[in-house]
């Protein structure tokens, strides 16, 4: 009884075990991939990019209007297609919409 009074105690004292999360927000890690995201003034629509996806969660159409579109829910964030791109207008963004 007289241990669980003084552990009750000393956390009253001690620091949060967690953060107050949309207060203090966590940088990102090094290395960490973020979410995919694309200039579409430098895109060429070639088509590359989803040809190499292995989720298929890129579509491109080149006609009638040049569009780009990735379903986040089937990205599996591997970057394949950021490294097949022949103008290099994917990129990884490791920052997620909370921290911007």
């Amino acid at each position: 009884m007289f241990t669980l009074i003084g552990n009750v105690f000393k956390n009253l004292r001690s620091k949060y075990a967690t953060r107050l999360y949309p207060y203090e927000v966590r940088e990102s890690f090094t290395g960490s991939r973020g979410k995919l995201e694309i200039d579409p003034n430098i895109c060429i629509y070639c088509g590359i990019c989803a040809k190499r996806c292995p989720a298929n969660a890129i579509t491109v159409s080149r006609k009638p209007d040049k569009t780009w579109t990735l379903d986040p829910y089937r990205c599996i964030v591997c970057s394949y297609c950021i490294e097949v791109c022949p103008k290099k207008c994917l990129h990884m963004n490791p920052k997620h919409r909370s921290q911007e």
